[in-house]
């Protein structure tokens, strides 16, 4: 009886409209960030009413939420040996606040990393994790260390990480130790033959020795840019050796090991996808690989596309692009914006990583031999931090595109260009590029709301409801 009464009041009650359940507040608003190539707005918020209907004189932007493409893996950089010690310089309290905008949801929203295996070219030195003197070899590796990466690297890693725990790492080596190798050097040659079993070895020790200090690696390329034996460190690897130590050695590896960190080919620039699809297509180094990643220093994001129609099980990344010295801002933003951010991602990629993290003002460190005009996304000098063009391209999308975001069809006006997903939480995030040298006033839909924008000449905006 009485819970029959405290229905028949609680029906009254619905009914009569005086004590209906909690609903969420109607969005009647978009939120928008914009950044300019004059520098104008950076990251600069406004807020945009919704319209009752479309404006019908102004070419608008569909969105179907019914069309979903790829999941989103998270936006960043390679935190580099170089950044990371440029980072651990400051003191605790300047380290803190620096780490928390980058890396917080509610900061830059950075949610992914790049990390080199051993030294990139923008470490103070070359190093590997099992140096020796000529002439000697390790085919056990007992001398086996990860002490460089203590010092600067690991450290800020687990800070990062008590900030950011669902961060996703991938670990990309620029060579192996030099008596792994045909020329015995840290620059150039190929992996010996005899070494592949112990190279995937190193792979493993590698995982292994990092999960121990707290630092779960995601994904692992084989070799960072596979093509150019140029830099230092670097190492030559074709198709073919890296389809053969996949399926031979380091697949058959990381499954004895119970490794569930994802290896991922390529990590090299979009004009050969056919060096990615001629590995997918032998059955058994597919079965090891979970995709593929690009670079863009030659080619376009059109590469991408052509390996997820030929394998469309397979998970696309967009790993490296770098702004240098010599780059102007408004430039490379717009480029980055409509080629690395909007062009990837329509070619299917769920990660976009610019380069490099941070550098001091004569974009140091870097190895002899390494890259002396590395911008970084910061530039680091003593306790001064300057946020360069790297900062603003990835800060355009990294918060409010989180991970777990999916692609989603939009359509509409040919001369921007443009991206959207669904987030998590259900809202709608736009990216929006006009390079045009005139202010553009543009319509959105989504079938259900309405409202309408407008780019400042060379600029990019951001727009989520």
């Amino acid at each position: 009886m009485i819970h029959r009464f405290f229905f028949a009041a609680w029906l009254v009650c619905l009914l009569a409209m005086n004590c209906a359940p909690t609903t969420q507040t109607a969005v009647t608003s978009v939120s928008a960030w914009v950044t300019s190539a004059d520098q104008s707005q950076l990251l600069a918020e406004q807020t945009i009413p919704f319209h009752a209907h479309p404006e019908p004189d102004l070419p608008s932007i569909k969105i179907d939420t019914g069309q979903h493409y790829q999941p989103i893996e998270g936006f960043g950089f390679s935190l580099t040996g170089g950044s990371a010690r440029l980072i651990h310089q400051l003191n605790t309290m300047e380290r803190k606040k620096l780490l928390t905008e980058l890396f917080s949801p509610d900061g830059l929203g950075v949610s992914y990393l790049r990390i080199s295996i051993g030294a990139s070219d923008l470490d103070p030195v070359v190093f590997s994790y099992d140096d020796l003197p000529p002439g000697t070899t390790d085919p056990e590796l007992a001398y086996f260390s990860l002490a460089r990466d203590t010092q600067d690297l690991i450290p800020v890693l687990r800070e990062i990480l008590e900030i950011r725990p669902d961060l996703k790492i991938m670990g990309s080596p620029w060579s192996p130790p030099a008596w792994m190798k045909t020329n015995g050097e840290s620059k150039g040659g190929h992996l010996k033959l005899e070494f592949y079993p112990t190279y995937a070895q190193y792979f493993v020790r590698y995982l292994s020795d990092m999960e121990t200090r707290g630092i779960h690696l995601d994904a692992i390329t084989i070799q960072n840019e596979p093509e150019h034996g140029g830099n230092n460190p670097s190492m030559l690897m074709t198709a073919g050796e890296q389809t053969d130590f996949i399926k031979n050695d380091l697949g058959p590896a990381f499954r004895v090991a119970g490794l569930t960190t994802k290896i991922v080919i390529w990590d090299h620039n979009c004009d050969h996808p056919e060096y990615p699809l001629r590995i997918l297509k032998d059955p058994d180094a597919n079965s090891f690989v979970e995709g593929a990643a690009f670079h863009m220093y030659a080619g376009d994001a059109t590469a991408l596309g052509q390996v997820n129609t030929a394998f469309p099980d397979k998970s696309l990344y967009f790993t490296e692009q770098w702004t240098g010295a010599n780059g102007q801002f408004g430039g490379d933003f717009q480029w980055h914006v409509k080629n690395i951010l909007i062009g990837t991602m329509q070619n299917w990629s769920r990660v976009v990583l610019e380069w490099n993290l941070a550098s001091d003002p004569a974009y140091e460190p870097h190895t002899p031999g390494g890259c002396t005009e590395c911008k970084g996304a910061l530039t680091i000098d003593g306790s001064r931090i300057i946020r360069n063009v790297s900062y603003y391209i990835i800060g355009q999308v990294a918060r409010f595109v989180p991970p777990g975001s999916v692609r989603i069809h939009c359509e509409g006006i040919n001369h921007l260009s443009y991206v959207a997903f669904r987030r998590p939480d259900r809202e709608i995030a736009l990216l929006v590029l006009n390079e045009d040298s005139m202010a553009v006033q543009f319509s959105v839909t989504d079938g259900n709301t309405f409202f309408t924008a407008e780019l400042p000449a060379h600029a990019a905006g951001t727009f989520v409801w």
